[in-house]
């Protein structure tokens, strides 16, 4: 190319240019000027972009504000005291899931003396998830089932196991899709006032390879260790299988329902699929005597949005991703809220679906075999009443049109 067409060329392009510079205040104009006020000012925020974080005085925020950087150093330019307190106390990842007591919590949750027993116990050995696995079923998934039952369960509650293992939690094929169950259950100790029932247990695991025992103590506040625990079990022994609904043992699942809606799923929503009864804009309770009373010492905030009610259905390959993103999230004492805290850790938001009726169903439908037709999920039902509902939605003499 000779130098002068080579001229003509820049000059062409610096013309462009600036005609496009032109459009661009023109039209900034027209629209009032935005970054301007009234006055045609340029505006200049007084707060910084990157905000110094104030450490929070609730116990759990702040050892979760330590697990974040750990994980993530870069946040240790907006909060230098947390990288202060990691570098003066010596904290690495590893203390961060110890199971000897920390009885440092003594002293850093201002209010610990006062609190009922059972938040003492959790505080002390929060940081601990690593539990041995006492009774296996290695094999369960051998065969990659489409669909995997897991069941959170109490020892004593034998009448509702057998229950599920006669109505829907059947290890069966549905058209060419293969069901499996399992047990969640953990040390029914005396602790608690539970008897002794290692030995049923046992004669129960040898004769439906369903139970999943680990050595921790089965309390309300542990569920969130059975959360975790179930996960690693599924990461080891059941990466293959395409989808989990996890529940209570009282809770009533139309399976049918279940795999005729999973069944459609196109591969992007199946991926990161996790539907049930989601509560959203909840926060902790203040009123020590409700069951899921939380402290303003351990936790401050808005809880994530969580599906809660007895059950919820989610894709393998998500509970695969859970598992990895636990190890970030502190364990905290409501299992579903800490699930929560997982997927939006993940950046995703459960979905609520219409099927999971976690407050029951209005009490005139209660007896109609039809009215179950449609569902997934209804909380609670009773032994027998699992069973009698499975009879109903078995029955092809039953007419629901």
């Amino acid at each position: 190319m000779s130098s002068g067409k080579r001229k003509v060329k820049i000059v062409g392009i610096m013309m462009m240019v600036n005609l496009f510079i032109y459009i661009m205040v023109e039209v900034s104009r027209s629209n009032g000027g935005h970054g301007k006020n009234s006055h045609n000012t340029v505006i200049v925020t007084e707060k910084r972009f990157w905000k110094k974080q104030v450490p929070s005085e609730a116990y759990w925020n702040r050892q979760q504000e330590i697990m974040d950087y750990l994980y993530n150093p870069i946040l240790g330019t907006l909060n230098s005291t947390i990288l202060e307190e990691i570098k003066n106390a010596n904290i690495s990842l590893s203390s961060l899931n110890s199971c000897e007591p920390d009885l440092h919590v003594k002293t850093q949750v201002k209010d610990y003396n006062f609190l009922p027993n059972r938040f003492k116990d959790f505080l002390l050995y929060m940081k601990c998830r690593t539990y041995s696995l006492v009774v296996n079923q290695p094999t369960k998934c051998k065969n990659s089932p489409f669909l995997l039952l897991a069941i959170k369960s109490l020892s004593p509650h034998f009448d509702r196991r057998q229950a599920i293992r006669e109505s829907w939690g059947k290890t069966q094929k549905i058209g060419n899709y293969t069901v499996v169950t399992v047990f969640l259950l953990g040390n029914a100790t005396a602790v608690d006032f539970f008897p002794n029932l290692s030995e049923m247990l046992e004669h129960e695991s040898k004769m439906y390879n369903d139970i999943l025992l680990w050595d921790y103590r089965d309390s309300f506040f542990n569920l969130t260790i059975k959360e975790v625990l179930f996960l690693e079990w599924f990461y080891q022994y059941c990466p293959n299988a395409q989808f989990i609904f996890k529940g209570d043992d009282d809770v009533f699942v139309n399976t049918h329902r279940i795999v005729e809606y999973l069944k459609v799923l196109q591969k992007p929503k199946a991926k990161d699929l996790f539907v049930g009864d989601v509560i959203t804009n909840a926060g902790p309770h203040r009123n020590k005597k409700l069951k899921y009373f939380i402290p303003e010492s351990m936790f401050v905030g808005s809880y994530p949005s969580y599906a809660g009610g007895g059950g919820f259905l989610y894709s393998g390959d998500l509970a695969l991703r859970l598992y990895n993103i636990s190890h970030q999230v502190l364990l905290f004492p409501i299992d579903d809220v800490y699930t929560g805290m997982c997927l939006k850790k993940l950046g995703l938001t459960p979905e609520k679906h219409k099927g999971f009726r976690t407050f029951d169903i209005e009490e005139k439908y209660r007896s109609n075999p039809c009215a179950y037709r449609s569902l997934i999920l209804v909380h609670s039902r009773t032994p027998q009443e699992m069973i009698q509902i499975w009879s109903w939605l078995k029955d092809s003499e039953v007419n629901c049109q």
